[in-house]
């Protein structure tokens, strides 16, 4: 048993110094590495009252966006944007997105607002304009969806509902709202009746 353990100590002792090796090459790269990646994730360029346009093959615009300001960092190709205005102009009715601060992917394929999102879809056909309100709102221009897991306050001129999150496909017009959900909803006409018959007695 003594010359089987003075045959492994050798080993032993080189498997305790690679290990003490590896644990000080950390200890002493570690830090620079993290402030290495923190410089990486650098603006490389910044624009002022930023105005972009983006069309479809036939010319016709699908989209706008514009920012109080625009600053793209290139270790991701990642877009931040202060005071965001979206308007999607693709398909169905004209959606309107605001907040205090977004970020673009890399692609363009997904645009999330944060701070203050109100989200307006307009008018048409018949159908009053549809208002959202929330924290938090996840945006796929190419796909004319647009949704949160965030606390929403959803309206129009006939219903006010809040829920625990949505997802509002604007080119078929459903509206899907998730767990939570409490509002009013009322008919339209009948608000107008209700409405007449305050008048008169006033």
């Amino acid at each position: 048993m003594a010359e089987r353990l003075s045959g492994l100590f050798p080993v032993l002792l080189l498997a305790l110094l690679a290990a003490l090796t590896y644990w000080l090459d950390k200890a002493v790269q570690s830090p620079s590495e993290s402030r290495e990646k923190e410089q990486l994730h650098n603006p490389d360029f910044t624009v002022e009252k930023l105005l972009a346009t983006r069309m479809d093959v036939n010319g016709r615009i699908r989209d706008t966006l514009q920012a109080a300001k625009m600053r793209h960092y290139p270790d991701d190709d990642s877009t931040e944007l202060e005071r965001p205005r979206f308007v999607s102009l693709a398909r169905g009715a004209p959606l309107t997105v605001t907040s205090r601060q977004a970020l673009v992917s890399s692609n363009g394929g997904n645009i999330y607002f944060h701070d203050d999102v109100h989200a307006t879809r307009a008018a048409q056909a018949g159908k009053s304009a549809l208002m959202v309100v929330t924290d938090y709102l996840h945006i796929m221009p190419d796909d004319s969806i647009a949704k949160t897991d965030r606390r929403v306050t959803i309206s129009d001129a006939n219903m006010r509902f809040e829920a625990g999150g949505m997802e509002l496909n604007n080119e078929t017009r459903v509206l899907k709202l998730n767990a939570g959900v409490r509002g009013i909803y009322h008919e339209a006409g009948a608000l107008s009746n209700a409405n007449r018959s305050d008048n008169k007695r006033q």
